[in-house]
Order: structure tokens, then C-alpha cells, then sequence
């Protein structure tokens, strides 16, 4: 591509909002456009780019390896280019985002980038709620929240916008927690919950009995039983204490599925604000699953 070719920001915005509804119908309500001039835009990205973002079918918009790849770069663009309209303009958000979370995701992942994000828009006043997914989405269907980060299967789009996946590993303070002969003792959280679930499911498919030796919603809890020597649980690896050991299959574990966070917003809309918040929570969380590992 000629150096002094630019891309056109409307169009990347169009693409980035096609990728977080996987729909052109949602996507051209979304920016008050006919399905055909997003269909236009898209086609013009692409022709622009040089390469195929958008693979499509009757029943479901997808990214290409290619819009996969563009996708982080064009959230970047967004959100360095809403910014820099906020700062010399004047103009910036205010109001107040609900925003709900899981204790862990947001303990570990997210002071960060919430951090920046009230830096860059002192005038927005943040609530956060950490409580599990089942809780989140009755609070996001109830309107208590503009946003919820909440743990999913992979399931694709149905359920939000995927913002992070990463391994799911068997935790304990020592191995010896473990006996052949005896049931798997679990540290876990009530049920509903997809790591509990997924450990559940894990042992049960190789025909391991297992059972609840402590259930706590706290991962403060959760992380006490195990160092007290109470059993084994379920973790994000990049969310492990340095003081906990890994299992696995030497220790007659089974493997166990990735995690994902999905994102989503409630149904009738979100602030301004909150809309930037999604953009920036996303594009923060796609420069850290880019980044090289260790």
C-alpha cells in the first residue's frame, strides 16, 4: 500500500462495530446507516486494505484470519482518534457507567484499565459491581447495569462480544490433596458457575468422582480454603498465586477447555459513556492477549 494512501475512519468504525454485533442489520442501526451502505463501506475497507475482513453466510457475519488480525489495530485507531477530538475540542463525557464484572476477572484484569480510563474522563463516574455471571445478567436484564463482562462458553457471538480467552488450569497449595481412592475434593463456587461447571464436567468424563469440600462466591475464600490445604479447584493460569502449584495429567486430572470473558451492554442501548467505556475495555484488553507471553 502507497504511503500516502489513509484510512478512512468511518469506515474502520463501521468494521469494528460489524465485528462486536456480528450482524449488518444491528450494525446499521447502530450508526443510522441502510444495510446497504454498510455493505458498501465494508466493501470499500476491504478494497482499500487489499484483503477480505468479513466472511459472511446466510446465518452469521465472521472474521477472516485477516479481520481478526486488523481488528485490535482498528480499535487502537478508534480510540487514540476519539481522544484526540475529546482533548482539543473540549468535549469530554460525563455521567455515570454501570459496569458489573467477575470478582476474579476484575481483580486481576481490569484496575488498570479502569484506571486510565478515569483519568482520561474525570467527569465519568464508574460503578463497578463483581459478582457471578447468572447474578450479572439478571442485573443487566433488569437495568441495573449499562455493561457486564461476564464468563461464557465458547459459544461464538450469542453472548456478547469475546474479549479474552486464556487457558484454565487445576490448582491446589500441594498435591497431596489428591488420593486415587478417594473422591476429587473441589474448592469451588455455588452453582451457577462456568469454572465449577467445567471442572465438574472434566471429572466426570473420565469417571472421577469428586466432591464439594468448600463453596465459596469469594475468591478471597476460594484462595484460602486452597492454601489451608482443602482441596483443588479451577483457575484462569494467568489469574494462579504464586504460592499454588498446578495439576494436571500426571496427577490423573483430565484437560479442561479455555476460559472466555464476553462483553455486553444492555438491551435498549448505553450511554455515551458507556459506549466509550466498551471501546476502551476492548481495545486495552486486545493489546494484552497481543502481547507476548511472559
Amino acid at each position: 500500500m502507497p504511503r500516502d494512501v489513509n484510512l478512512d475512519l468511518d469506515l474502520v468504525r463501521t468494521f469494528v462495530t460489524i465485528a462486536d454485533t456480528r450482524s449488518f442489520t444491528r450494525t446499521g442501526e447502530r450508526l443510522g446507516r441502510s444495510q446497504s451502505a454498510i455493505s458498501l463501506q465494508v466493501r470499500r475497507l476491504e478494497e482499500r486494505l487489499g484483503v477480505k475482513l468479513l466472511a459472511r453466510d446466510p446465518r452469521r457475519v465472521g472474521l477472516t484470519e485477516a479481520g481478526e488480525a486488523f481488528l485490535p489495530k482498528a480499535r487502537r485507531l478508534l480510540r487514540v482518534n476519539d481522544e484526540i477530538l475529546a482533548e482539543l475540542t473540549g468535549e469530554d463525557l460525563e455521567g455515570e457507567v454501570r459496569l458489573g464484572a467477575p470478582e476474579d476477572f476484575a481483580t486481576v484484569h481490569l484496575p488498570d484499565i479502569l484506571g486510565a480510563f478515569a483519568r482520561a474522563h474525570p467527569r465519568v463516574a464508574l460503578a463497578v459491581t463483581c459478582d457471578l455471571t447468572l447474578n450479572l445478567l439478571d442485573r443487566l436484564q433488569a437495568g441495573a447495569l449499562d455493561l457486564a463482562l461476564v464468563k461464557r462458553e465458547p459459544l461464538g457471538p450469542d453472548l456478547g462480544v469475546r474479549v479474552w480467552r486464556e487457558p484454565l488450569v487445576w490448582v491446589a497449595a500441594d498435591r497431596a490433596v489428591l488420593r486415587p481412592d478417594e473422591p476429587a475434593p473441589l474448592v469451588i463456587a455455588p452453582a451457577p458457575c462456568v469454572y465449577r461447571r467445567r471442572a465438574v464436567a472434566a471429572l466426570e468424563a473420565r469417571a472421577r468422582t469428586w466432591r464439594a469440600a468448600y463453596t465459596s462466591p469469594s475468591l478471597a475464600g476460594q484462595h484460602a480454603a486452597l492454601r489451608a490445604g482443602l482441596g483443588l479447584t479451577v483457575l484462569p493460569r494467568e489469574m494462579v498465586p504464586d504460592d499454588l502449584v498446578l495439576l494436571g495429567e500426571a496427577d490423573g486430572l483430565p484437560p479442561l477447555e479455555d476460559a472466555e470473558i464476553a462483553l455486553l451492554k444492555a438491551r435498549g442501548g448505553a450511554p455515551r459513556a458507556a459506549d466509550r467505556l466498551a471501546e476502551f475495555v476492548l481495545a486495552s484488553l486486545d493489546r494484552r492477549s497481543a502481547r507476548p507471553a511472559g
